[in-house]
């Protein structure tokens, strides 16, 4: 803990670093998996074929991902991107299966009030189906957010930086200190993370805060002369 404390900036600086390896990728992987998500929800072989690539892409171990990824994409071994693509390939495949459950638990009365009213599937899906999606997604994107944290860990062993750095550099001294250190920036970094995003889903599914009755959990979908259906 002593470390800790008369290290404090140095930790700071790994934070930074650290948080930027995480998120980068999980940023990547929504943009690449929620249309896509969207797209293969209702088609049901292409759904089981591209969540069974997702499954396989998941299992592969990440120190060997961050080996291979410098030979394929011909980046250097120490370069950052190894550890941002790595992950975003993980990311992507956690995504791809939670953004379709994520739409499956859109009631289907509101679906069916939506199309009934004129809404085509593109706009159904951007303005009805993602938005009251956005409970679950977000629990997802959390366990996803923080299993970056730990994942980033791993790309000390290559060279990369992060606070996986203090683990790497206290076991090669013999010094639990700094490994300590390196536990316990981990561990407040996820927490703090895995806090705002709980806020910011909090702030943008307000809906959920109410248990007056069940109906005010999901906003009324409108009809094109903007009265409730």
């Amino acid at each position: 803990m002593r470390w800790l404390i008369d290290n404090f900036s140095t930790v700071v600086d790994y934070s930074k670093t650290h948080l930027y390896l995480a998120l980068l990728p999980l940023l990547i992987g929504l943009l690449i998996a929620v249309p896509v998500g969207t797209a293969i929800r209702n088609v049901r072989w292409l759904r089981r074929i591209t969540l069974t690539l997702a499954s396989i892409a998941f299992t592969i171990p990440s120190l060997a991902l961050f080996v291979t990824i410098p030979q394929l994409f011909g980046l250097k071994t120490l370069d950052p991107l190894n550890v941002v693509i790595a992950l975003s390939v993980y990311a992507t495949a956690l995504l791809i299966r939670a953004v379709p459950e994520a739409l499956d638990s859109v009631p289907d009365n509101v679906i069916d009030a939506s199309t009934a009213v004129g809404f085509t599937p593109l706009r159904r899906a951007l303005t009805v189906e993602l938005p009251l999606a956005l409970p679950v997604m977000i629990a997802n994107i959390r366990v996803i957010a923080v299993t970056n944290i730990s994942l980033v860990s791993v790309g000390s062993l290559i060279g990369i930086g992060g606070l996986g750095v203090l683990f790497k550099q206290g076991y090669d001294r013999d010094y639990p200190d700094q490994i300590v250190a390196g536990i316990i920036a981990i561990v407040v970094l996820a927490l703090a993370l895995d806090l705002i995003l709980y806020l910011i889903g909090r702030f943008l599914t307000p809906w959920t805060r109410t248990s007056t009755s069940t109906s005010s959990k999901v906003p009324a979908v409108l009809s094109a002369e903007g009265e409730p259906v």
